[in-house]
């Protein structure tokens, strides 16, 4: 009897915390962390200071200018384009910095380069899930020195792209 009444109350709590999951909407963490893929392909993070403004910072390889690419950009969200329960698209800004070490590959020159970007980008937010998808693209002024061609050292224009997704705690 003793054992009977004990499943019984395991079933009940069980039933209980399923139509808690149920009706709780998900609580979304203000780090996100996932992945990139594009100029650069690695990782990539964004740290939400306020509604509409946030950090983010992305690591990884060039595959097209051939290096590697560390940048961070202060975002904003001024616009939202569409809001549905289950998402929320909106539109991000801002500016950024970017630092690459660049190989030019077999036949190349290597160099190293400093620069400033300016991103804009959409980004797919989840209600229901902590996850966001986004696709970017920025611009970047750059200073490019360490190079033993004369030509590749000095100012140059540049530019990113990138589409990722990222899941937040």
């Amino acid at each position: 009897m003793a054992g009977l009444l004990g499943t019984g109350v395991l079933l009940v709590s069980g039933v209980a915390s399923a139509e808690d999951l149920v009706d709780s909407s998900v609580e979304k963490g203000s780090l996100g962390a996932g992945i990139i893929l594009g100029e650069p392909t690695g990782v990539c993070a964004k740290l939400y200071l306020e509604d509409d403004q946030a950090v983010q910072a992305a690591l990884g390889f060039t595959f097209v200018s051939g290096g590697f690419q560390a940048h961070a950009d202060y975002v904003f969200h001024p616009w939202i384009l569409e809001e549905r329960d289950q998402f929320t698209i909106p539109a991000y800004v801002g500016p950024g910095v970017r630092v690459m070490q660049h190989g030019a590959g077999r036949d190349g020159d290597s160099d190293f380069r400093v620069g400033a970007r300016a991103v804009a980008g959409l980004l797919f937010d989840f209600k229901e899930i902590p996850l966001d998808v986004f696709v970017e693209v920025a611009g970047v002024a750059e200073f490019r020195f360490g190079s033993e061609d004369p030509d590749i050292n000095g100012f140059g224009l540049a530019l990113n792209g990138g589409l990722g997704a990222r899941y937040y705690f």
